[in-house]
């Protein structure tokens, strides 16, 4: 992983900067927490598994530190080329962050895959181990404390903290703890920054998030998202997308076209609205569906559609 030159506008003995990757099962909220702590979208979320297909750096900019957070793909068990390539993904950038964070969900019970991933960890010795209990605003207080109870028995973390996200509950606690976990250094990012993903990547996750609401459980793996251009027209304030939406099957195609378009006029609908909060100008979105026989599994396929 690639890191970016220090920026000398926040500098000193005691300010800290580095990288942070939370990792955890599907649906543990980790997407979630990611833009609750920067403070906007800027990684999608969705409840079928393995949402996460790149690595997202969301910055958290305090006065005491930088917090760059690294949003990877979930370690899993691969099926497919994609799935191992994904894999590598995980471990390359896990290998080089400074604290990995682990999140459990406190309306769940710890579990095979929590205890699974939690013995990966033991590859990645350089980075500091804290547990995240996520999503206390959906459990009692009684849960709450068999979560941490168990989560603690798991290792010694070097921290162990119940949030909510979407409540913002101990999110200010959570990023001082991580920052100060930190080596020491200067800020990394200009401090206004909020993500280093480029337009067409945030776009592009936008649409397969709207693609993924609603769909059955074997579709979202088979969904792949790219962008050909994004062109401001000259005479209006409205901004040009044109997007293709790959598929494996000519079955999948129908699913994501629906009955006379009507499910595609609605994917439209819903990724155009947030495109266009994202560039801040009226969008005109075009769509084209189209089928990549067995992509994940298909070398070429894959370097082709930015995997």
């Amino acid at each position: 992983m690639a890191r970016p030159s220090k920026n000398t506008e926040s500098s000193g003995d005691t300010y800290r900067s580095g990288f942070v990757s939370f990792v955890g099962r599907p649906n543990t909220g980790k997407s979630t927490l990611t833009n609750a702590l920067v403070g906007e979208k800027v990684a999608i979320t969705s409840a079928k598994p393995q949402t996460t297909r790149h690595i997202i750096r969301g910055i958290v900019s305090r006065p005491l530190g930088q917090l760059i957070i690294v949003d990877t793909p979930g370690i899993h068990r691969p099926r497919t080329l994609l799935g191992e390539r994904l894999n590598a993904l995980v471990q390359s950038t896990l290998g080089d962050v400074d604290v990995i964070g682990m999140c459990f969900p406190a309306d769940e019970p710890v579990g095979p895959g929590d205890r699974f991933i939690n013995e990966q960890l033991d590859a990645y010795p350089r980075a500091m181990k804290i547990a995240i209990v996520t999503k206390v605003d959906a459990a009692g207080k009684k849960q709450v404390a068999e979560r941490l109870l168990q989560v603690n028995e798991l290792r010694d973390w070097a921290a162990l903290i119940p949030i909510s996200a979407v409540e913002g509950v101990q999110l200010d606690v959570l990023a001082d703890e991580l920052i100060a976990l930190l080596p020491t250094g200067a800020a990394l990012y200009p401090t206004e920054s909020t993500t280093d993903d480029d337009t067409h990547k945030r776009v592009s996750e936008l649409i397969r998030e709207a693609i993924l609401e609603g769909v059955d459980d074997e579709l979202p793996h088979s969904l792949a998202v790219t962008i050909d251009d994004i062109m401001k027209r000259e005479d209006k304030d409205m901004i040009d997308v044109y997007a293709n939406v790959f598929v494996e099957r000519d079955s999948q195609k129908g699913i994501i076209i629906g009955k006379g378009g009507e499910r595609l006029r609605d994917i439209g609908a819903r990724s155009r609205a947030e495109i266009e909060s994202l560039l801040g100008s009226p969008v005109f979105l075009s769509l084209r569906v189209k089928v990549a026989k067995d992509w994940q599994r298909d070398p070429k396929l894959l370097n082709r559609l930015g995997f």
